[in-house]
């Protein structure tokens, strides 16, 4: 991702303070880590080992946090191996939450302060510059640009944020995905002050699966969008402005169903992963997002359209050298590969250039 030889990294950490003072604060990272190795692993001595701590360390930090917080991290049952108390899976699932929520935004900043520094380095070499909402598919490039084959600053905005930003010249690539079948063309006509045949190139990424988030084993017994409408529902919305947030709009009027009656509506979070975390931690009965976010966290998935995933560009970029080196890396099999083994996504046409007739059909545009 660099020529300079670095990479920028931000990661979310917490801190326990006690008594109020100004003094420095108790770090969670390692017993946050060592109970989820307990949660995965079952025992403490496993868990230990693939923290790289030593068992009488892993014992001293558990102790510790017990001692911090008044009450048991764990439960041994004989024969049964280890498990974690009520508090330590709140404690691990809010912390799920945390990550899945701040992750991308603080990505976002460190792509944001990485161009600032290398803006300031001898021989800064050409950058491209995308604005697209997260998922899995643009992470997982990232990742794949992380050996600096080519230089990427990213921002995490929503598709119409990011056309927004194509158009006044704020970005090279602008991420946005359409439904295929029944909600394409009003999705299109969404899109339609920012896109311009004449203009405009599409980069397929990818198609995927998106569709509700339920309980594992669907308690509630959610079939489709209009089981939102239930009053015993509580559903997690994306957050306004997402494409997935009008995918939903769309179908509920499809089904003339106000999205007042929707138990949730205006509760929103930022990605797929923090809406799974949502609906995993029980705050939720429902939410929506790409199947893959759904299967990490062991949920239901019920699924309501197959989208593709585009990266808009401008006719005159696509033969300068840094974007054809980002088409390169994108046609690659160590990335197609990535990208076609993620739970309901189909990699199979990805790096290819389509016009917008070509995807759409010139009578929708």
């Amino acid at each position: 991702m660099s020529d300079g030889g670095f990479r920028v990294a931000l990661r979310p950490g917490w801190w326990l303070t006690q008594g109020g003072g100004d003094h420095e604060g108790i770090a969670l990272q390692e017993v946050l880590a060592l109970l989820s190795a307990i949660d995965a692993i079952g025992h403490i001595a496993g868990a230990c080992r693939a923290c790289g701590l030593s068992y009488r360390h892993g014992w001293g930090v558990l102790r510790r946090f017990e001692s911090v917080f008044g009450t048991p991290l764990l439960i041994t049952r004989r024969r049964q191996g280890t498990a974690l108390s009520p508090f330590a899976q709140r404690l691990l699932w809010a912390n799920r939450r945390i990550e899945a929520r701040l992750m991308p935004m603080l990505d976002s900043l460190a792509s944001e302060l990485q161009e600032d520094l290398e803006k300031l380095l001898p021989e800064s070499g050409p950058h491209l510059r995308l604005h697209a909402s997260h998922g899995f598919a643009v992470e997982a490039l990232m990742q794949q640009l992380g050996s600096g084959a080519a230089n990427l600053e990213l921002r995490y905005r929503t598709a119409t944020e990011a056309l927004a930003s194509l158009d006044s010249g704020e970005c090279d690539l602008a991420g946005f995905q359409v439904p295929q079948g029944d909600f394409e063309t009003d999705m299109l006509r969404h899109y339609a002050q920012w896109l311009d045949a004449e203009e405009h190139l599409l980069v397929h990424l990818a198609v995927r699966n998106t569709g509700l988030f339920v309980m594992a084993g669907n308690p509630k017994r959610i079939q489709g969008i209009a089981d939102l409408a239930r009053p015993d529902v509580r559903f997690v919305n994306r957050q306004i402005g997402s494409s997935t947030r009008q995918l939903v709009e769309l179908m509920l009027r499809r089904l003339d169903i106000a999205v007042a009656k929707v138990h949730g509506y205006e509760n929103s979070e930022f990605t797929h992963m923090a809406v799974a975390a949502h609906i995993a931690s029980g705050m939720a009965d429902a939410g929506i997002g790409v199947e893959t976010a759904a299967h990490r966290f062991g949920l239901d998935f019920i699924p309501l359209a197959r989208e593709r995933y585009f990266f808009a560009i401008r006719k005159s970029a696509l033969e300068q050298p840094t974007m054809q080196a980002l088409l390169g890396i994108m046609r690659g099999a160590d990335y197609k590969g990535y990208v076609g083994q993620l739970i309901g996504y189909d990699a199979s046409e990805t790096g290819r250039i389509h016009t917008l007739r070509e995807a759409f059909g010139p009578e929708k545009l």
